[in-house]
């Protein structure tokens, strides 16, 4: 277990007894990459598994009388273009005098206990230095006088490796980064295919899949935000693998603006992954004595299929990533006034919403958009942070006493990254907004992006910020961001530094979330960007929670909660019962199927609780408390994936807790199907064999059984069974609460 290190040969094997990466100092002083998969057992020498000594027809060799020895064919574990290597690199500089190819050769390596810090960028942590251990390679070139740091951490009992990459400049002179990923793997072949979650607005992170093949697949953002269009996660699965069987390989970028992640397989079939900030349009100029720090990315191994790698990035974000205070915390069920009244709201109205919502069991009264400035749409007032007088005449702080008054928490909404036209503060500073003054800006939304790679920017937003968290005592933030950057230009910025003004902006947003975080610790953030559109590990190191999509239909959440599974713990992911007919999709769902949806996740309503019939009121009185009594096997519990809705007209999925004596498991059927089987079955997973478990609190099943034969759905209509049929028409969803059978039963 641990790091084991040959310092005779200069290998590198990093090993938990569930993964094993190893990699070696080559004969030129760069690392080459020698395995990554399933736990091996320490050895003396790992070299045979590279071949140096095959000549290849038509390749460069670095050495004149060694034809063998070329970057051209050989798995490299930080790669450079230009001598003698083709594939597109990890690193690429350039000096104010020209291109320049760097030589990074090896210097040392350093062993730490636990996980170094990262200042100024989100990162997954530790609890004490049990939890993980770190080794840092330092490689130097000697004539740039630059040292480049590449550092791995592996956790004990977890099957992830977080990698990052540090450049220091050490010389007299600058240069520049025009590419530094953050990991660079050579695997050695491209029997594999790849995943990614792709999609659009209310339509986030689908399931995608795509078989390798020569040349170069790609996702990627140059949105300024890790976007809804591709979220920066990517698989790589063995063709046998599946769910719960074969070969995983999950990458997972722990950043939130441009990002890349790309895939090249070579003439050889050898497949090159690199991951980092994307290279298009970035420059960043370093100076003697500065040094630039890539953001870190998640990569987890899993022998146990596309859920167990799933389950191993859970575990990872859920004990090491969002924060400490909210790994264990149970997260309040709230309503969000938003489809209740938009922009059309005063205190006495919200007041009425919120107190009718208690008396239902709901504990988080959120007001979002129109509360400040004089926003009555969205063409105005952002930046304005002041209570619209209009609307709320005694203040923002009687409203949120008014709300604790009832006995619930209190929320708002900001979105503090953007500016209108028309506000006082545009009026007052222009050159706030991104982009430059003397040409066109293109609006989005009605908004302009403010420059958040400016401090002063930035402390003005966390003085406003603050003191109305302070005001109102405030409970929660949901932190929006409605649209995506253009004219990418800072003010403050000389023209041959705009190369760095997309990563300045996201650390100037990181740097805000740190300070407010910092300061008010019991302030639960959730963030959003237009729904999905900045879904990603780094959002969640400051909030523990996301709003996973505009898009709140229950049959568009199932792809779409289903899809942000693949990486993203379930109670991260913010899912709400809205009103129908649903607002994105005009769609009409029952009240039960939009609740077992949105139970899967952090729990919450979207509608005007004002005008629901009693009926409505007394159901959803009942699904508040089933949602209490199960929020904490939800937030704690193992999730596993059982019937896909990208394959068939049926869904399903379980959470088990970790001592097996509970489980939740829902299941949703999207259309009717005429005269289907007589009974249907749905095999479970995670339960253990010999377990007898309750459904319900009904009739007992052993845990093999639910397993291998399945749990008996309930009977479904069928034209003629009518008086029998428990289940029947569109949209059909069932949630199952499991619990352990105390009493040993024979066979019944």
């Amino acid at each position: 277990m641990g790091i084991h290190i040959n310092q005779e040969l200069k290998q590198f094997h990093l090993t938990n007894g569930k993964v094993s990466y190893v990699f070696h100092v080559m004969k030129n002083g760069q690392l080459g990459q020698l395995y990554y998969g399933k736990a091996l057992r320490d050895r003396e020498d790992f070299s045979h598994l590279q071949a140096y000594d095959i000549p290849t027809a038509a390749s460069c060799h670095v050495y004149a009388d060694d034809l063998a020895f070329s970057l051209e064919t050989i798995r490299q574990e930080y790669p450079v273009y230009g001598n003698s290597d083709f594939r597109e690199p990890a690193i690429s500089l350039s000096r104010p005098d020209g291109p320049f190819i760097p030589n990074f050769q090896y210097e040392r390596y350093q062993l730490l206990k636990g996980k170094p810090s990262m200042e100024g960028l989100p990162a997954v942590y530790t609890e004490d230095d049990s939890d993980a251990e770190t080794l840092q390679i330092v490689l130097r070139d000697g004539h740039l006088q630059a040292k480049l740091i590449l550092t791995y951490t592996i956790f004990t009992h977890l099957p992830v490796i977080i990698r990052c990459a540090r450049l220091v400049n050490e010389g007299d002179s600058k240069f520049h980064i025009e590419r530094l990923m953050s990991a660079s793997v050579d695997f050695p072949d491209k029997d594999y295919s790849m995943i990614h979650l792709a999609g659009t607005w209310s339509r986030e992170r689908h399931v995608k899949e795509r078989v390798l093949e020569a040349g170069i697949q790609s996702i990627s953002s140059i949105r300024g935000a890790s976007s809804h269009h591709h979220n920066p996660f990517l698989a790589l699965k063995r063709p046998d693998a599946t769910e719960h069987m074969g070969e995983v390989y999950g990458f997972n970028m722990i950043y939130s603006s441009n990002f890349l992640m790309q895939i090249e397989v070579d003439h050889y079939e050898n497949v090159r992954l690199s991951t980092g900030i994307h290279p298009f349009g970035f420059k960043w100029e370093l100076n003697p004595g500065e040094s630039f720090q890539a953001p870190e990315v998640a990569m987890v191994y899993s022998d146990k299929g596309l859920n167990g790698m799933s389950q191993a990035f859970h575990d990872l974000y859920q004990g090491h990533l969002i924060p400490r205070q909210w790994r264990h915390e149970t997260r309040p069920i709230l309503i969000n006034n938003w489809e209740a009244t938009y922009f059309d709201f005063n205190e006495e109205k919200l007041v009425n919403i919120a107190r009718s919502a208690s008396e239902l069991g709901i504990e988080l009264f959120v007001l979002d958009d129109g509360w400040f400035g004089n926003r009555n749409d969205d063409t105005s007032s952002l930046g304005d942070w002041e209570t619209d007088q209009n609307k709320l005449p005694n203040g923002i702080e009687s409203l949120a006493g008014k709300i604790k008054g009832i006995g619930m928490k209190f929320g708002l909404w900001f979105e503090p990254e953007m500016i209108s036209p028309d506000s006082e503060l545009y009026r007052k500073h222009p050159d706030w907004a991104v982009g430059m003054n003397s040409q066109h800006r293109t609006l989005g939304r009605n908004q302009f992006v403010l420059d958040f790679s400016r401090k002063d920017i930035v402390d003005y937003l966390y003085e406003k910020m603050a003191g109305i968290i302070e005001r109102t005592d405030m409970d929660y933030i949901k932190w929006d961001m409605n649209r995506n950057i253009t004219e990418a230009f800072s003010s403050k910025l000389p023209p041959d530094r705009q190369g760095e003004f997309f990563h300045r902006y996201i650390l100037g947003v990181y740097d805000l979330y740190e300070r407010l975080t910092s300061r008010f610790p019991h302030v639960l953030f959730e963030s959003c960007a237009g729904g999905g559109g900045r879904f990603d590990p780094g959002m969640m190191h400051y909030a523990p929670q996301a709003w996973a999509s505009d898009d709140t239909d229950a049959v568009e959440r199932l792809k779409i909660q289903y899809g942000t599974s693949f990486a993203y713990p379930i109670y991260s992911i913010g899912s709400h019962v809205s009103a129908v007919p649903n607002h994105q999709t005009l769609r009409n769902t029952p009240l039960k199927t939009r609740a077992d949806t949105a139970m899967f996740g952090t729990f919450g309503y979207e509608l005007d609780p004002l005008r629901l019939t009693e009926e409505e009121r007394e159901e959803i009185k009942k699904q508040v408390a089933a949602y209490k009594q199960y929020r904490n096997l939800i937030r704690d519990g193992r999730f596993y994936r059982l019937q896909s809705p990208f394959e068939s007209n049926e869904t399903a999925w379980m959470i088990v807790s970790r001592e097996q004596s509970e489980a939740l498991v829902g299941w949703y059927k999207v259309l009717a199907q005429p005269n289907g089987p007589k009974q249907k079955t749905l095999k479970l997973q995670g339960l253990n064999e010999t377990f007898s478990y309750s459904i319900n609190g009904e009739k007992a099943y052993y845990g093999d059984e639910l397993m291998q034969a399945g749990l008996i759905l309930p009977v479904e209509f069928n034209g003629v069974n009518g008086k029998i049929a428990e289940r029947g028409g569109d949209y059909q969803s069932g949630v199952f609460h499991l619990t352990k059978h105390l009493m040993a039963f024979a066979g019944k």
